[in-house]
């Protein structure tokens, strides 16, 4: 079969689109994360004291499903150290209140396990769960309508592809300052 004729419009539309694609192979991982990271309050402001007061409440996951991958013994140590219970203040930043589910599975060959946590308050928790919620973001692409990018019969094109920023879905914050409560997440 033969490729059919292609007319002056249609040339030009390849083209605009061969730009756009252009323009986003070239956003690549290490450009979007070079974005300012957008600053939002916490949500929670809580002095130590009402922190120290507070009920305590003890993560458990709800539900595990197991490995069928061996524990590599060599990350024992690691394992331990992220499997101790840390104090922090989950926050849902996108829906503020909102409990956060999530999945885990930090190392291989132990189970992957799904949690409900309470947000807004002060918890116990895993710090492997502590360290997973700062993780969740996103970055929000804009185009910039400064720059010329095509031309056809219909007019001139502007705008291109660029990170705005990186907005935090979840976030921990650490809620005690004793050793043993701080994790490596902030």
């Amino acid at each position: 079969m033969a490729r059919p004729k292609s007319t002056p419009e249609l040339e030009k539309a390849e083209q605009q689109f061969d730009h756009f694609e252009k323009q986003v192979k070239d956003l690549t991982l290490d450009r979007m994360n070079a974005a300012s990271k957008e600053e939002t309050e916490p949500q929670t402001k809580l002095s130590q004291a009402e922190i120290e007061k507070s009920k305590d409440i003890y993560l458990k996951p709800q539900r595990a499903i197991f490995s069928k991958e061996k524990f590599n013994e060599k990350f024992r140590e690691d394992y331990n150290f992220a499997k101790e219970y840390v104090c922090f203040i989950p926050e849902h930043k996108e829906v503020a209140g909102d409990n956060i589910e999530m999945w885990t599975k930090p190392f291989a060959g132990v189970p992957a396990e799904f949690w409900n946590i309470p947000t807004n308050k002060p918890v116990w928790g895993p710090r492997y769960v502590a360290e997973q919620l700062p993780k969740a973001r996103y970055h929000r692409l804009r185009t910039e309508n400064n720059k010329f990018s095509a031309q056809d019969n219909n007019g001139q094109y502007f705008g291109t592809l660029v990170v705005d920023n990186i907005i935090q879905r979840l976030d921990a914050i650490p809620a005690r300052t004793d050793r043993k409560s701080i994790f490596m997440g902030k």
